[in-house]
């Protein structure tokens, strides 16, 4: 059984924010010259503060002319062995690492050289660790960013 009603409409809500993560791209090699990982500073041009979440995809290439991006941490079977590509982050550097249960050096260069990945920067402030779940079900208000 459905049921609706009918009424006056409310006043108009205040008007809402428009916050938009930041990507970008970069193309390094993970090989044995650089100890299969690299830092890779995230540009002065993107504003990251230490609350936000940092997004890693790896270029697997393209469908139908899409890119197609895998997220991180992926792992790969090579010959009975595993590598993956991982990372870690600041908020204003990303180090990207290649591991493997193998010697990397006999890895392919296709795995190694010319990787692509994405970055996204997903703006997210901290969490008030001092609510309760009750607390945060019978909020009344929204804090909105820029108050």
């Amino acid at each position: 059984m459905f049921s609706s009603c009918e009424g006056p409409e409310g006043p108009p809500g205040e008007p809402g924010i428009n916050i938009l993560g930041q990507v970008f791209e970069v193309t390094i090699n993970l090989n044995g010259a650089n100890g299969f990982q690299q830092v890779v500073n995230i540009p002065t041009n993107i504003e990251v503060f230490e609350s936000d979440a940092i997004l890693v995809y790896r270029w697997e290439g393209t469908f139908d002319g899409a890119d197609i991006w895998t997220p991180l941490p992926a792992t790969y079977f090579d010959n009975g062995g595993t590598f993956l590509y991982t990372f870690n982050h600041t908020f204003f550097d990303v180090q990207f690492f290649l591991d493997g249960n193998f010697d990397l050096t006999t890895l392919g260069s296709e795995w190694k050289n010319d990787q692509s990945f994405r970055i996204a920067v997903v703006p997210a402030e901290f969490a008030d660790a001092n609510l309760t779940m009750e607390q945060l079900e019978n909020a009344t208000q929204v804090e909105f960013l820029g108050n």
